[in-house]
């Protein structure tokens, strides 16, 4: 698969050749959702918590006496019917992690690469880099190539005075080649990948 590359500018710098093996599967919906849901179970932080009836701190006197009140029988205050008593059942503090095998990981990322590139959502661009961080050069350059919601992947340095201008920008993200994942490739609606970007992938999957 033969690309366009384009400069910040918006000018022709060339053109690459991407890998079928990376950007040219057809896409599987079931192993991209696998992986998202991988990702997003592994983040749960997991630290709600409630308290039982053994970490209440109130009396275990039994409340009254067993017969002839005319009442249901109860002992300790603690147990859950009680304002004030411990939760039956109540979350605890754990982790949501699941398991996902690393090859399929790695096929859901090429299948999510593949997405992009069929639905023509996948520029390809020589460099990101800027000499000063201005956001509002950088938003000049972003509206020429018509991004307004874009995952930005460049190699494994990011230049300062670009990813510096991004910070400010809504719905514009700048990764690393080291931080590319499922998930934020589907959450945003354009990919932008460097050179370095790109020739980091192939040699990752070679």
């Amino acid at each position: 698969m033969e690309l366009k590359v384009t400069t910040l500018e918006g000018k022709e710098a060339g053109s690459v050749q991407l890998s079928d093996a990376i950007f040219g599967l057809e896409p599987r919906q079931d192993i991209i959702a696998r992986c998202v849901q991988w990702q997003l179970n592994k983040r749960q932080a997991g630290t709600h918590k409630a308290k039982g009836r053994a970490e209440i701190w109130r009396t275990g006197k039994k409340m009254y006496k067993q017969k002839g009140t005319g009442g249901a029988r109860h002992g300790s205050a603690r147990v859950p019917q009680f304002r004030g008593g411990g939760r039956a059942f109540g979350p605890v503090v754990r982790s949501h992690a699941t398991d996902l095998p690393k090859k399929v990981r790695a096929l859901a990322l090429k299948h999510a690469l593949s997405a992009k590139a069929k639905d023509g959502d996948l520029l390809v661009i020589d460099k990101a880099a800027l000499e000063a961080a201005k956001t509002k050069a950088l938003l000049g350059h972003f509206s020429g190539l018509g991004l307004t919601n874009a995952l930005i992947i460049d190699g494994a340095e990011l230049n300062n005075g670009f990813a510096a201008a991004a910070r400010n920008i809504p719905n514009m993200d700048v990764l690393p080649i080291q931080g590319i994942n499922v998930y934020d490739i589907l959450r945003r609606r354009k990919l932008v990948l460097t050179k370095a970007a790109i020739d980091a992938l192939e040699a990752r999957f070679k």
